[in-house]
């Protein structure tokens, strides 16, 4: 029979504000087509929905701690099963990101940003690195977009990148920390990222890196992924629900919304003001967020269903939608139409495109193939 650590119970609140922040990542790069279109400095509207990846890894290092420490591993996981139920989660909708962005990229003419064609071998170099999660170095002939993206069929592969690292340093460091330890690296770390943020390292104005394959993005993609995902980890461990945490779900969503909506913070002397703002959102209101979502219960039907939808679209949403803003970008480009009140209804029919596409990936492909992986190589050897 199946062991019964595979049934434990899972937060659904949580699953559901992943799939709003999914939602909002969407919406937010909408709102960057218009600035990359237009060439404009800043995003207008949804100025901070990348943090929306910084939630994502405090949410995976919450869930994994939560799902392995100690008792899978104490019953006999191993690294090699452990590494199996994580690509068995996560890469199936890897490939299917890379192929629809690789389909969408041919359909537009296999053209670069400048304009100039990609030869189908790059194409095919670049399908085929991306699927074995090799990024693309800036320049390099499989950087078929001359973006400079680590995986430019498909770009936010590039978050998938750290998290697969995030894995294998849990698998092999973090769940063998003791607390006390653990709490002395995520100070660590988060000192790190401090440090990026406040003082700009990226030159960006923000920490909205980590998706390209320079030095300082490398960097700062390492520190956003470590330090929330740590964090994660952490309060899995010492985590105690809250007695009260009535409306949870739309308490939490809400802060999102509306955080994520703050526009972009002038001021870098003596210290960057935008990353004191990110620094808050990711050392102490997404913490509390997680807490606060991890004590409450969906206490109705609707509630339920909601956050048993949104945790489900998630991912296939997060990994299928950018191939979209791509054809997106380049028809703003093309119409010269850099605002949403010119373009609105077209924004609105690429979110919603985006999510009846995600959901047909759910519904026959990722649920079938996980299904069918997780039977063929994991459930036989839980018996």
């Amino acid at each position: 029979m199946t062991t019964t650590i595979d049934s434990k119970p899972h937060y659904a609140l949580l699953d559901g504000l992943r799939g709003v922040a999914a939602l909002l990542v969407v919406w937010y790069h909408i709102f960057e087509g218009y600035q990359f279109a237009g060439g404009k400095a800043i995003i207008d509207f949804a100025n901070h929905g990348y943090l929306a990846v910084d939630f994502f890894f405090i949410l995976s290092g919450f869930v994994i701690g939560y799902a392995y420490d100690d008792a899978r591993w104490n019953s006999g996981l191993t690294l090699g099963g452990f590494f199996k139920r994580r690509l068995i989660r996560l890469h199936p909708m890897v490939v299917m990101g890379i192929i629809i962005g690789t389909v969408g990229f041919i359909c537009e003419g296999c053209t670069k940003w400048d304009g100039t064609v990609t030869a189908p071998l790059m194409i095919a170099a670049a399908m085929l690195t991306a699927l074995f999660m090799i990024p693309c170095v800036p320049g390099a002939g499989n950087e078929v977009r001359g973006n400079g993206e680590m995986f430019p069929l498909n770009g936010p592969t590039w978050s998938l990148f750290f998290e697969y690292i995030g894995n294998i340093i849990y698998a092999l460091i973090i769940r063998r920390l003791s607390t006390a330890a653990l709490k002395v690296a995520t100070v660590i770390i988060g000192a790190g990222l401090i440090w990026f943020a406040l003082t700009d390292a990226a030159g960006y104005g923000s920490i909205g890196v980590g998706w390209t394959l320079d030095s300082t993005n490398f960097l700062g993609g390492m520190l956003r992924m470590l330090f929330p995902f740590t964090l994660g980890a952490l309060l899995s461990r010492v985590f105690k629900p809250m007695k009260r945490a009535k409306g949870a779900f739309w308490i939490c969503a809400a802060t999102l919304l509306v955080l994520f909506h703050v526009p972009y913070i002038e001021g870098s002397t003596p210290v960057s003001l935008n990353g004191v703002f990110e620094m808050v959102c990711i050392v102490i209101i997404f913490p509390a967020l997680l807490w606060l979502g991890a004590s409450g219960k969906t206490t109705d039907a609707f509630s339920e269903k909601v956050c048993n939808f949104l945790g489900r679209i998630s991912f296939p949403l997060y990994m299928v939608h950018y191939p979209v803003m791509y054809s997106f970008y380049k028809w703003l480009i093309r119409t010269e139409q850099y605002t949403f009140a010119q373009t609105w209804q077209v924004a609105l029919c690429v979110m919603a495109f985006s999510i009846i596409l995600a959901y047909l990936c759910l519904r026959f492909y990722e649920t079938p193939v996980r299904n069918y992986l997780t039977k063929r190589f994991v459930a036989r050897k839980s018996k």
